[in-house]
């Protein structure tokens, strides 16, 4: 039962952050207005989405983490290492480069800089919460209920 809460979580982190990063804040520069709003809510949606996948990975964590290895599976064994990059990447993401960009935008320096490094950031942690639920979610990973 506990494996399949986790594998939910995973679906979860991933899903959300495919939904934000690849349909709606496209939507938001496509159909609002000025790029300035659609920035400005974008960077609340993103906010909001660091907050989901920490919430989500802590989750998980406290669900996979055993106290002896050899009880634990190889697919949870390495999906724990994607979960804890991509939850990191999710933080130094809203509390690194989101100030960053907020204040490159004000400036008016660097501002490309700044969002190209966060893109690729948000790309690592989906990467990360892709490779976690395609570990978690593996046929031999699963546990009897």
């Amino acid at each position: 039962m506990r494996h399949r809460f986790g594998v939910m979580l995973a679906a979860l982190w991933w899903g959300s952050l495919s939904g934000l990063g690849f349909v709606v804040v496209p939507m938001l520069f496509l159909h609002l207005g000025s790029p300035a709003a659609a920035g400005a809510m974008a960077a609340k949606l993103f906010t909001a989405q660091t907050w989901l996948s920490t919430g989500c990975a802590m989750l998980m964590l406290l669900i996979f983490n055993q106290k002896e290895a050899a009880t634990q599976n190889k697919s949870a064994q390495i999906a724990m290492k994607f979960i804890v990059a991509g939850m990191l990447l999710a933080l130094l993401v809203e509390f690194g480069v989101a100030p960053r960009i907020v204040s490159a935008r004000a400036e008016g320096a660097s501002l490309r800089l700044w969002h190209g490094l966060g893109s690729a950031m948000y790309f690592g942690q989906w990467l990360c919460a892709a490779l976690s639920l395609w570990r978690l979610s593996r046929p031999t990973a699963a546990k009897p209920d």
